[in-house]
């Protein structure tokens, strides 16, 4: 199995990126990705109350249909609180995209990240759409994974290649996220794209199973969005054996989740205003929710957060944070070790002592800079 620091596009999929102009000084503002065949997919999204239009369109093509050829996104606007013009504009931009590629309405996805309530500049998007079908390569994704930004200050992007069966297997994402992080799922957009021939119950368990031990274990404000999507697309062109059960899948998972939590982890690395990258380690729980339950209680803590910024040893915030989650801790059985402050990578470790189940969430510190960030804004 290698990894690569960098997006490389698996076997049949293209990608392109355009300035619509919805973002100032002609900055990257749509994606593309595209499959030269139908590609199965998987998709998890938000479980905000107020989804935006692109998760309402996406969920309802999601009950009859789960083969895609496309994924649309831009950054800049939200498309969210925008009513019934929200979903008009939505499938507006699907529809034109459509008929720029020759392909159905319904083999597309549409997503969206940026500012909440405004409505879409719709028309933008639909004038550049024909640049951006016609800018699709095998080298697109160098412009896509910057046209998904909003205040991130890195490309987040990483690829794997693994064997099955003889053959070279390759799965590879990108992510936004910087702010408005936490689980289930995050401010985050979520692009996998793999050539492995996989079924489709094996794709959907292996996203769920890869996504609770990675994007459903970072927080940097405890603050969930309204757009947060992870899509999957796998369309076979490996030409691998079917992987479905067994040995296989089970390497096919151990793939896709060095995908995962490495975005994850690089999602809560670019934290807005971060100084600190914080992994806390929970173990002794009974059983995964509850050692989840624990580890997010600590990171979502403003106290434990900001005495991690000034490297203040009040470990007290620690011990108030695990009696707040929930869980019934008793005072003998709780342990606590934190490596030292000064370091720009913590490691805090938390024994509760109540079974053999553990999990590891990823936070960051809480800074000023945050504060200004999002005061500013708008």
């Amino acid at each position: 199995m290698k990894i690569y620091k960098k997006a490389i596009l698996p076997v049949g999929f293209k990608a392109s990126a355009v300035a619509s102009g919805i973002k100032r000084a002609n900055k990257l503002d749509v994606a593309l990705f595209y499959s030269d065949v139908v590609a199965k997919s998987a998709c998890l999204f938000t479980t905000n109350t107020m989804p935006a239009a692109p998760i309402l369109v996406n969920r309802r093509c999601l009950k009859n249909n789960k083969q895609f050829r496309a994924i649309i996104v831009n950054s800049g606007n939200a498309n969210c609180f925008t009513g019934k013009q929200g979903l008009i504009d939505a499938e507006g931009t699907v529809r034109a995209l459509a008929r720029a590629l020759g392909i159905a309405n319904k083999s597309i996805l549409v997503a969206s990240t940026g500012i909440i309530g405004k409505r879409m500049p719709s028309l933008k998007i639909k004038k550049a759409i024909p640049v951006l079908a016609r800018g699709l390569s095998a080298s697109g994704m160098s412009k896509a994974k910057i046209a998904i930004m909003t205040t991130d200050t890195f490309a987040k992007e990483i690829t794997v290649k693994f064997n099955i069966g003889g053959k070279i297997v390759t799965i590879c994402g990108i992510a936004k996220g910087a702010g408005m992080i936490a689980p289930k799922m995050a401010t985050m957009l979520v692009f996998i794209l793999t050539d492995a021939d996989i079924a489709q119950k094996a794709l959907d368990k292996a996203l769920k199973s890869c996504t609770d031990r990675s994007f459903n274990c970072v927080t940097v404000d405890g603050c969930m969005s309204t757009n947060d999507s992870v899509m999957v697309l796998a369309n076979g062109k490996a030409k691998n054996a079917l992987i479905d059960t067994g040995k296989n899948f089970d390497v096919f998972v151990k793939a896709l989740n060095i995908v995962c939590l490495e975005l994850a982890k690089m999602i809560t690395k670019d934290a807005e205003g971060a100084t600190k990258f914080i992994q806390i380690n929970v173990t002794g729980a009974k059983n995964l929710e509850e050692a989840r339950k624990v580890g997010l209680s600590i990171a979502n803590s403003s106290l434990f957060k900001t005495a991690m910024y000034g490297e203040n040893p009040n470990f007290g915030r620690i011990v108030a944070s695990v009696g707040a989650s929930g869980v019934a801790v008793k005072e003998k059985d709780l342990k606590m070790e934190v490596s030292p402050l000064y370091k720009k990578e913590i490691v805090v470790n938390v024994d509760i002592n109540r079974g053999k189940s553990c999990v590891t969430v990823y936070t960051s510190d809480l800074t000023p800079r945050y504060v200004k960030i999002n005061a500013e804004y708008n």
